[in-house]
């Protein structure tokens, strides 16, 4: 993925790279993210200067690319395998397109049981009963898929 991200274009990193702030308020994050990030291992360790991480304006790109990995989403775990889990030199289609076909197995179960849900939803809606346990027993008798 070549596109920038306005924060990375526009991030000026003092001597030494960007404060752990600065990268957070830049990439739309809490500092608290960008250490679980780091400790995790979805970014690098930076160098430190007087004690503070300094991060390359390089690990903007990688925290939009997590987040774009995550709005599509996508685990944790998933943007893991997506960064580190192929050999060296995948193409990048390749990574997004083995994470993808099985996402898209996920989603279209989500879709299906949201479904299942709105259907069941718009069945008890219409309730008449007289108390819950006779809800419980209309429901059995009565098909939901109606």
């Amino acid at each position: 993925m070549t596109r920038r991200t306005e924060a990375a274009q526009t991030a000026e990193p003092a001597a030494g790279g960007l404060a752990i702030g600065e990268v957070a308020r830049h990439a739309s994050l809490a500092t608290s993210a960008v250490r679980y990030y780091e400790r995790i291992g979805l970014i690098d360790a930076p160098p430190r200067a007087s004690g503070r991480r300094r991060y390359p304006p390089a690990v903007l790109d990688r925290l939009a690319l997590i987040a774009l990995a995550r709005e599509a989403g996508f685990a944790l775990t998933e943007v893991r395998e997506l960064l580190d889990g192929f050999p060296e030199g995948t193409p990048p289609g390749d990574r997004w397109a083995a994470l993808v076909e099985r996402k898209l197995v996920e989603i279209d179960a989500l879709i299906t049981r949201a479904r299942t849900a709105r259907r069941l939803l718009k069945h008890i809606a219409k309730c008449d009963c007289g108390d819950l346990d006779e809800c419980v027993r209309a429901i059995g008798r009565r098909s939901v898929g109606a």
